[in-house]
Order: structure tokens, then sequence, then C-alpha cells
């Protein structure tokens, strides 16, 4: 008899809408329900509480964001254009994030 495999965030969903949205879907809810930092107390404690709203549980500081992170590449990109920083400069500073955040995602799926 064969084993099934573990579904995990997609188990309500059975096997309907294929593997590959299941697989985005199973990607952009763990990035959303992981611990964020707060931009006030830098505590990682934000919560998401609805679409675009962003609160921390330490300090109570509520912001908007991203739907499903509290920051946006297009939202680092526009606070720096406001502020009179080179787009260029922005860019840059949005990679070097990325690859941070891949790193620490490599090395929680150790």
């Amino acid at each position: 008899m064969g084993r099934t495999k573990k579904v995990g965030l997609t188990r309500g969903l059975g096997p309907r809408y294929g593997t590959t949205v299941r697989r985005r879907y199973m990607k952009v809810v763990k990035e959303m329900r992981q611990p964020h930092r707060c931009p006030q107390c830098g505590f990682m404690r934000v919560a998401r509480r609805s679409v675009g709203i962003w609160q921390c549980r330490k300090c109570g500081f509520t912001f908007t964001g991203g739907a499903y992170t509290p920051v946006t590449k297009l939202g680092v990109i526009a606070k720096r254009a406001a502020k009179g920083t080179p787009i260029e400069e922005a860019l840059k500073v949005v990679e070097t994030a990325e690859e941070k955040e891949e790193t620490s995602d490599e090395e929680i799926d150790s």
C-alpha cells in the first residue's frame, strides 16, 4: 500500500486546482504567516489584520503594506522616490533585501 504525501497548507483544497497553483498558494501563505519585523520597535511580532493592514503585536503600531507581505518592492521604491533617493540605489537595496530573505529561507528549510 502506498503512502500519501503531506500536503501542508493546501490540505483544504484536496486534489483540485493542480499542483502548480497549489504550490504558488502554499508559497504565498507561508510568506504571509511567517513572522515579520516591526518598522517601529524592531521586534518580529507583526501580524496581518486584513488585506494590506499589518499590526505589531508588541507595540500596537498599525501600518499599511502589501496584501501578503508587509513590505513590497514597489513600496520600497516609492518610499525612496518620495525622499528623493535615485531609483537605482533603491533597486540595489531591494535586491540585497531579497538576497537576505532567500538565505534566511534556506536556513529555515534546512
